[in-house]
């Protein structure tokens, strides 16, 4: 079931919209950082929600990619949780805590990947402003 790094982002960033996460955004690290390959945002309402994004995205990845995550951090203090998969970070914020780190604006010059999902961010590819607004 080996997925490329691109396949495993579309597959979490998919089972975040289904479980209506919001402004979701995949951005493309490649040969840009070490650490991973793409960094996926999305934002969700409250506590309920977030489990419910993080259970789709864990049990959706699992189940076509066949993977697992590395490591998850963040949980206990209930407002941003980690999802590490190796080439694929993704990132679940409440909207707070989203305003207060601006990943977007972090990795302002990497490319975003267009997503055809209903929960996306409407932004063209490249336009950080546009994808989070003016802070």
């Amino acid at each position: 079931m080996a997925q490329t790094p691109l396949a495993i982002a579309r597959v979490a960033a998919a089972a975040a919209d289904g479980r209506k996460a919001t402004d979701i955004v995949l951005i493309d690290l490649t040969g840009i950082s070490d650490v991973c390959d793409y960094f996926l945002i999305c934002t969700v309402a409250n506590g309920p929600q977030m489990d419910s994004v993080l259970e789709g995205i864990r049990e959706s990845v699992a189940a076509i990619c066949g993977i697992k995550p590395i490591s998850t951090e963040g949980r206990e203090g209930g407002t941003w949780v980690v999802m590490d998969y190796g080439p694929l970070v993704a990132h679940v914020f409440k909207p707070e805590a989203r305003d207060h780190f601006r990943l977007e604006r972090l990795w302002g010059e990497a490319p975003r990947i267009p997503l055809d999902l209903k929960g996306a961010t409407a932004a063209p590819v490249g336009s950080l402003d546009d994808a989070v607004g003016e802070r």
